[in-house]
């Protein structure tokens, strides 16, 4: 990770944090406020790859004017016991709006198999309208590389407690990474369609459902050339927590 000395995107990013999210002079005292939540914590039991272990979750402290936020996810087989997936983020949040706020901060990957990647990253989150909950990223590697995320679900609630998740994960590459294999243009899609359960209010709330994940493009190409699925279809079962 030498490279985020030296590269030039990271240092503007981080330039432009620090103006975006100086707290005005004229701000008054406000409250602390704090939570977590885990989205996923969940079994998968796949048509291909086998059986996985999935988490995503996130934390936050911060007031009315400005969080600080810890993003993660992972994934790890539960027979080899390796890291598919780990991903971090720490990001500093501000409103930007009623209903949306602009983020920025830093990435780090550590999957079990690939080289370890560093990011800057800069994006949204918020409800648009129809109540559809978006997360919209852009990250700049240490490698000089530039990427994009977009994630979406909807909570359609059947009853007070019954409530059916539709989600979406979209990722798009605008330089190829092959060491992580990851090629230029769309990347991959994941959907997923979760059943939930409120068992304790929106503190424990267990799930079953089901994922759909495709490669696209040339990521598909270098997956296909390391003898890896394209798709991916898995039935999953866990649960939601916040606290």
């Amino acid at each position: 990770m030498k490279n985020i000395f030296t590269n030039k995107r990271l240092w503007v990013l981080l330039f432009f944090s620090v103006i975006i999210f100086s707290p005005p002079s004229y701000a008054k005292e406000s409250s602390i406020y704090y939570g977590a939540s885990i989205e996923q914590f969940e079994y998968r039991l796949s048509d291909k790859s086998g059986e996985s272990f999935n988490w995503n979750g996130s934390a936050f402290i911060g007031t009315d004017e400005i969080h600080l936020n810890w993003y993660g996810s992972g994934e790890i087989n539960t027979k080899s016991g390796d890291k598919e997936e780990l991903e971090n983020r720490i990001m500093l949040s501000k409103p930007l709006s009623t209903f949306f706020d602009v983020k920025a901060g830093v990435r780090l990957d550590t999957p079990s198999k690939e080289e370890d990647r560093l990011y800057g990253v800069i994006g949204m989150t918020g409800l648009a309208p129809q109540w559809i909950e978006v997360d919209a990223d852009i990250f700049f590697s240490e490698k000089g590389n530039t990427s994009a995320r977009l994630d979406a679900e909807y909570e359609l609630l059947i009853t007070n407690y019954l409530i059916l998740q539709p989600s979406v994960d979209i990722n798009f590459a605008f330089s190829d990474d092959k060491a992580i294999g990851v090629g230029s243009g769309l990347n991959s899609i994941e959907a997923g369609l979760r059943l939930s359960y409120d068992l304790v209010d929106r503190t424990l709330s267990p799930y079953i459902g089901i994922s759909l994940g495709k490669k696209f493009g040339e990521t598909a190409d270098m997956a296909r050339e390391e003898g890896k699925d394209l798709t991916n279809v898995s039935f999953v079962i866990g649960s939601r927590f916040m606290f």
